[in-house]
């Protein structure tokens, strides 16, 4: 008895969409195990549960029902309070769409707190699903609505926190002042870049630098060129509050209007900060290369910079177009190099999926004013390609290292080849409209794909084709396991350039200078970064969501007093209750209701992934230019309400 208990019982994460529906999945190869809403019991999205099997139905999906709670993954939750007047009690209506239900607040909890004001709850106690989760207020932080009020939701939403704790910014203030000058001791024991010609290159807006380029000319065709890293590793020693606390955050946040960084602003922005006329502490790649780009050497090292100018990107971008003005011949130099990276790469099967992003111009309280789209500049691309360049060799040399010595011995960024159904549904696609590509073993090379996506170019189906082929991609993770990147199309990459604002660079720093110095990981070592590289990317994906989700707001309350006004659009979605369409100019993403789609009735045809119209035949594919009216908008939720024109 106890045995067939056990075969018919799993363990699992559940994810839980916004309809309140769970998805459990488990370590076991299959689909995964669907839970009804009224067999949650208490479940919460991203915990790790129990679950009793229900008997197999031949045609439908698994399902289940939770049984157990073994790890909470998140308690606290961002909501706004609703309290009626002259009641003893409250409820807390998450920000989080996914928590299914209201946060009940005690008549104690209830007197911290004001109607429509927003609170950060821990729930203390949920034990009966048919009860609201029993929750404790941590911190009011104000009005609904207000600008500080909602970015602090938003990142506290999260798990994040904004400020840093007491103990961690008076390690950094004192870690500031023993840093200044660079004692002589540290500069002897490093290779000495002052003289040479180097220059940071960043957006206009920018307090932290991680990276610099250096460019010596050592002939006609012979170069050095360095990229130039932030020495975070050098400050942020192992096991201080600092680390702790840089470790906890895992990366920095950039919302619409403002940074919530990895490192205290005196580390961040001072110290570590490769600031232009000031002598800096660096870790660095090293290349030698012919004006063909080629490679005949790579140097790694501890090294001391003095950065002479700080681009901003417009202004390196103009030197480049007006073929002249301050570091030409060295930018011009760099870019040609640039393009041959880009191009072999390209060739290589790097996938480029290059989407314009935009830039909001706030007032005084927040609210923006205009949203303008960020050009992409070759100078952009510049700069990426030699920090693509420096994560790779950096990758190379460790991976090198973890054949020789022991496997597992750094972390790596990966990212996997797409899943089989995934692939299986681009290729149903991609043969419905009459291209044909080879796939073996149900899966596509990104070769395959980016000669595809040559071929299409221009085309009236680039757009649908590649947003499907997009949303086939797994996600770029941490991991020990070297499984290379499908997207860049290299067999090794990590991240080693921007140790300010991401913890994984700070740990590739420390491991690198311990190869260089003949020392290795040892077992324990090993096992704690494949657990840590997990943790870490999930910091990763929390830190993309906040940043969106400020995006998000921002976009919305742009258009709160637009309602009415009519726009361009392309179709970016169709789901089984209405259509997304980006708005061309703020790229505010809004969803055509099938309720106000009254001029026919649309079915959905899976082979063209488009709507037709039973009557009119009139077709809606996702890449289609619409017309579109602003018909509703709701900041809370940070959802548009569109009509087809």
């Amino acid at each position: 008895m106890e045995e067939e208990k056990k075969k018919n019982s799993v363990r699992g994460v559940i994810g839980i969409t916004v309809k309140g529906v769970g998805y459990v999945t488990t370590t076991e190869p299959g689909e995964d195990i669907l839970i009804e809403p009224q067999f949650l019991n208490t479940a919460l999205h991203g915990d790790e549960v129990e679950i009793s099997l229900f008997p197999l139905v031949e045609e439908e999906k698994t399902s289940g029902e939770v049984v157990g709670i073994i790890k909470r993954a998140k308690t606290e939750f961002v909501g706004t309070v609703d309290k009626r007047e002259g009641a003893s009690i409250a409820f807390v209506l998450p920000d989080d769409k996914k928590m299914y239900k209201d946060i009940f607040l005690s008549p104690a909890e209830s007197r911290k707190v004001h109607n429509d004001g927003k609170v950060l709850v821990e729930i203390k106690k949920w034990d009966d699903p048919k009860r609201n989760p029993e929750g404790r207020v941590i911190k009011v932080l104000g009005k609904k609505g207000d600008n500080n009020v909602e970015m602090e939701s938003i990142v506290l939403e999260k798990g994040f926190q904004i400020k840093f704790p007491k103990n961690v910014e008076k390690e950094a203030n004192a870690l500031g002042k023993r840093s200044k000058p660079i004692s002589k001791k540290e500069i002897v024991g490093r290779r000495d870049f002052r003289n040479v010609t180097t220059f940071t290159i960043d957006p206009a807006d920018a307090k932290d630098f991680d990276d610099a380029i250096s460019f010596q000319k050592k002939s006609d065709n012979i170069f050095e060129i360095g990229v130039h890293i932030a020495d975070a590793s050098y400050y942020v020693r192992e096991g201080s509050a600092v680390d702790k606390e840089a470790k906890h955050r895992g990366v920095s946040i950039y919302l619409v209007d403002r940074t919530i960084p990895m490192l205290p602003e005196v580390l961040s922005n001072d110290i570590c900060s490769l600031n232009p006329q000031e002598d800096k502490l660096t870790f660095s790649a090293v290349f030698t290369m012919g004006a063909d780009a080629i490679i005949s050497n790579v140097w790694f090292g501890r090294t001391i910079i003095h950065s002479n100018k700080r681009f901003v990107y417009e202004e390196a971008q103009k030197v480049l177009d007006d073929k002249g003005g301050v570091y030409y011949d060295e930018l011009n130099a760099l870019n040609k190099l640039a393009h041959i990276f880009r191009e072999k790469r390209r060739s290589a099967g790097a996938l480029d999926f290059e989407k314009e992003e935009v830039k909001f111009v706030l007032d005084v309280a927040g609210k923006p004013l205009h949203v303008i789209q960020k050009p992409r500049l070759d100078i952009h691309k510049l700069v990426e390609e030699f920090m693509i360049l420096a994560n790779k060799e950096v990758a190379t040399y460790l991976g090198g290292e973890v054949k020789r010595i022991r496997k597992g011995a750094s972390i790596y960024r990966v990212h996997d080849v797409p899943k089989k159904e995934s692939i299986k549904d681009l290729l149903f696609l991609l043969r419905t409209l009459g291209h044909e590509i080879e796939s073996e073993g149900g899966s596509i090379s990104s070769k395959e794909l980016n000669n595809l996506f040559e071929k299409i170019k221009g085309s009236t189906e680039e757009v649908l084709i590649k947003t499907v082929a997009m949303r086939s991609m797994a996600k770029a993770v941490y991991s020990i396991n070297n499984i290379g990147h499908y997207g860049l199309a290299l067999e090794n990459y990590t991240h080693f350039t921007s140790p300010i604002r991401r913890y994984a660079d700070i740990l590739v720093h420390r491991i690198l200078d311990k190869h260089l110095r003949g020392e290795y990981l040892n077992d324990m070592e090993v096992e704690w970064l494949h657990s840590f590289a997990v943790a870490l990317s999930e910091r990763e994906v929390g830190a993309v969501e906040a940043e969106r989700s400020s995006i998000a707001y921002k976009q919305v309350e742009y258009m709160m007093d637009k309602i009415g006004n009519e726009y361009g659009g392309v179709i970016s979605g169709i789901t089984n209750f209405g259509v997304y369409v980006e708005e061309l100019q703020t790229m505010a993403s809004g969803m055509v209701k099938f309720k106000d789609m009254t001029d026919d009735f649309y079915v959905f045809d899976k082979a063209s992934s488009s709507l037709i119209g039973e009557k009119h035949k009139k077709k809606y594919s996702i890449g289609d230019r619409v017309a579109i009216k602003i018909i509703a908008a709701d900041l809370e939720r940070k959802t548009l309400d569109f009509a087809f024109v």
